[in-house]
């Protein structure tokens, strides 16, 4: 796949991640709804991040060649939602709540925020 197949795939499970992380925020908490949109989002933020570690960084230095800083959100990702998820199924809702409020602010506000800098491919999608 090439780099622009990845940032469109890449896209395509973060713009719905973040509506539905969003929803998430503002719901109600524990409905059936909110448990569904909650499951449907964790899968959304993993795919996210696992398409994210195919791209290679294009901005700073690089580990090996490819991974950059940009990553550790990836790997934020990787470990908030089992982490989320296992709290709530052991009846832990404010480690889930951090976890998820975490995921939500680190994974997707901030790396989000880091993607519009220059040298990234959204910056020159928007801004060129």
């Amino acid at each position: 796949m090439t780099y622009l197949q990845l940032a469109y795939l890449h896209l395509a499970t973060v713009l719905p991640a973040f509506i539905l992380g969003t929803y998430l925020l503002i719901a109600r908490k524990g409905s059936r709804p909110h448990k569904t949109a909650g499951a449907i989002y964790m899968l959304l933020m993993l795919c996210t991040a696992a398409i994210s570690l195919l791209m290679p960084a294009k901005v700073g230095p690089t580990l090996f060649g490819h991974l950059g800083f940009i990553h550790l959100f990836s790997f934020l990702v990787i470990y908030s939602v089992p982490s989320a998820y296992f709290a709530i199924r052991n009846g832990h809702t404010v480690k889930h709540k951090k976890n998820m409020q975490g995921l939500y602010i680190g994974g997707l506000l901030i790396a989000g925020s880091f993607a519009l800098l220059p040298g990234r491919l959204i910056h020159q999608w928007i801004f060129t």
